[in-house]
C-alpha cells in the first residue's frame, strides 16, 4: 500500500523535481510566515495592511495567470520554471538585503510581495501542467497526491521552523534563506532528462486564451467544479490573514504559536494529500461536492471554538477538508482536459482559486477590524456552505450534461464542434 502511494516517485524526473521542492516550499512557507508577521510588526497589527499586502500579493494572478497558461501550451515549460526561479530567488536575495541594512518601510513590502505575485502568476501554472508531462496520464493522479503532499510537508516545517527562527535571529535569516533555497529548485530542473518528457506532440504554437475559454464553454464538467472553486476560494480559503490574526489578537500568543496554528492547518493537508494518493481514476462531481460541504461544516466549527486547543484540533481538521476538496477539483479538471488545453485550463484553475484571494482578503480584513477574525472563519464556512448546497441543486439539474461531457469519444462519432474534440478523436483512433 505504501509503495503504491509513492509510485510516481519511480519516474527520476519527478524524483529530482520533488527533492528541489521540498526545499524550496519550505523555505517559501518559512518567508510567508516571516512577511507577515514583519507588516503586522510594522503595522500595528492591522489587519487591513496585511489584508492589503495579500491582495497585492495575489493580484498578479488576476492580471497574468490566463497569459502565463497560453505561455505553458506554447514554450517549454521546464525552460519557464527555470527562469520564474531564478526571479524567486532574486527577489528574495534583494529584499533580504534591504533588510539587512534596517531601512525597509511598508512600501518595501508592498512592492515585494506584488512582484513576488507576479512571478508566482506565472510559474504555477506551468508547474502544474508541467508534472503530466514527467509522468503521463497514468500517475498523473498519484503524481498531484505526492505534489500536495509535499507541498502540505513545507507547510507543516515550514511555519514551526519559521516561528523559532524569527524569535532566534529575526524575520531577515528566514528570508534571506528562502534566498537560497532557490538553486536547488532549478538544479533539479537543470540535471533532468529532457527526452524522458511525455510531451504533447503536437505544440499550441499559436495558442489563444480564447481558444481555451471556447473549449471550457462546451465543457459543464469542468465549468461547475470551477465554479465551485472560485466560490469556496473567495469565501472559506483566507487562512494567510486569519491565521495570524487568530495567534495575535484572539489568543495572544508569540510567533511560534502562530507557527503551531499554521502547522495543525497544514498537518490536516497532509493527511488528504496521502489519502487522495491512491486515487487512480477521474472523481465524480458528487465527490468534490461533498468535500465541499466537509469543508464548509468544519470551517465553520473552527471559527466557533474558544480555546487554542481545540482551535489546532479544528484547525487540523479544516485542513484535512479543505486539501482533499481541493485535490477532488483538481483531479476532475486536470484529468478532464485536453492536453493541448491543458495549461491554459488549469491556469484558469489557478487564477479562480488564488485569484478570488485578494478580493477575499480585502473583504475579510475589513470585517476582522470591525467583527472580529472569529467572525471571517465561521462566516466564511457559512457562506461556503449555502453556495455548495446551491450547487448541488445545479448539478443535479444539469446531472445529465455532466454524464454526456464525461463520457469519452468513440471512433467514428460526429465531426467535433468545438476546440480540443478534433484532437481527442485522432487520439482514439491511433
Amino acid at each position: 500500500m505504501v509503495r503504491h502511494s509513492f509510485r510516481s516517485l519511480s519516474v527520476r524526473n519527478f524524483r529530482y523535481f520533488t527533492l528541489g521542492q521540498v526545499l524550496s516550499v519550505t523555505c517559501g512557507s518559512m518567508m510567508f510566515v516571516a512577511q507577515d508577521w514583519l507588516v503586522l510588526s510594522m503595522s500595528g497589527d492591522s489587519a487591513q495592511t496585511l489584508g492589503l499586502v495579500t491582495a497585492l500579493q495575489f493580484a498578479p494572478v488576476l492580471l497574468c495567470s490566463l497569459y502565463a497558461g497560453r505561455l505553458a501550451d506554447r514554450y517549454d515549460k521546464r525552460a519557464l520554471l527555470v527562469l520564474a526561479n531564478i526571479a524567486a530567488g532574486t527577489l528574495a536575495l534583494l529584499m533580504g538585503l534591504l533588510l539587512l541594512s534596517g531601512a525597509e518601510q511598508l512600501w518595501h513590502v508592498y512592492v515585494f510581495a506584488l512582484a513576488l505575485g507576479t512571478v508566482n502568476a506565472v510559474e504555477t501554472p506551468a508547474r502544474m501542467s508541467f508534472v503530466s508531462e514527467m509522468v503521463g496520464p497514468d500517475l498523473l493522479p498519484n503524481a498531484s497526491a505526492m505534489s500536495a503532499a509535499y507541498f502540505n510537508v513545507a507547510r507543516i516545517a515550514g511555519p514551526a521552523i519559521a516561528g523559532v527562527a524569527i524569535s532566534g535571529f529575526g524575520v531577515v535569516s528566514v528570508v534571506l534563506l528562502n534566498a537560497v533555497s532557490y538553486v536547488a529548485t532549478v538544479t533539479a530542473l537543470l540535471v533532468m532528462r529532457p527526452h524522458e518528457l511525455q510531451r504533447p506532440e503536437v505544440r499550441a504554437h499559436d495558442a489563444k486564451v480564447s481558444d481555451g475559454l471556447r473549449y471550457l464553454a462546451g465543457r459543464p464538467d469542468l465549468v461547475l467544479p470551477l465554479v465551485l472553486v472560485a466560490c469556496v476560494g473567495l469565501l472559506g480559503f483566507n487562512f494567510q490573514l486569519v491565521l495570524p490574526l487568530l495567534a495575535k489578537t484572539v489568543f495572544h500568543t508569540g510567533s511560534a504559536s502562530f507557527g503551531m496554528l499554521t502547522t495543525a492547518l497544514a498537518a490536516g493537508s497532509l493527511a488528504a494529500a496521502f489519502v487522495t494518493a491512491g486515487r487512480s481514476g477521474r472523481p465524480s462531481h458528487r465527490l468534490v461536492l461533498g468535500a465541499a460541504l466537509a469543508f464548509a461544516a468544519v470551517e465553520t466549527a473552527a471559527g466557533l471554538v474558544t480555546g487554542y486547543a481545540a482551535a489546532l484540533v479544528l484547525l487540523g481538521a479544516t485542513g484535512f477538508a479543505a486539501a482533499y476538496f481541493a485535490q477532488a477539483a483538481n483531479h476532475r479538471i486536470q484529468l478532464g482536459s485536453d492536453p493541448q488545453y491543458r495549461g491554459r485550463v488549469m491556469a484558469l484553475y489557478f487564477l479562480i482559486f488564488q485569484g478570488s484571494t485578494p478580493v477575499g482578503a480585502l473583504i475579510c480584513g475589513w470585517i476582522a477590524d470591525h467583527w472580529g477574525v472569529r467572525v471571517v472563519l465561521w462566516g466564511g464556512g457559512l457562506a461556503s456552505l449555502v453556495v455548495t448546497v446551491v450547487l448541488v441543486f445545479v448539478s443535479a439539474a444539469y446531472r445529465l450534461e455532466l454524464a454526456d461531457a464525461a463520457r469519452p469519444k468513440e471512433p467514428g462519432q460526429d465531426r467535433p464542434d468545438r476546440p480540443g474534440e478534433e484532437y481527442k478523436t485522432r487520439a482514439s483512433t491511433g
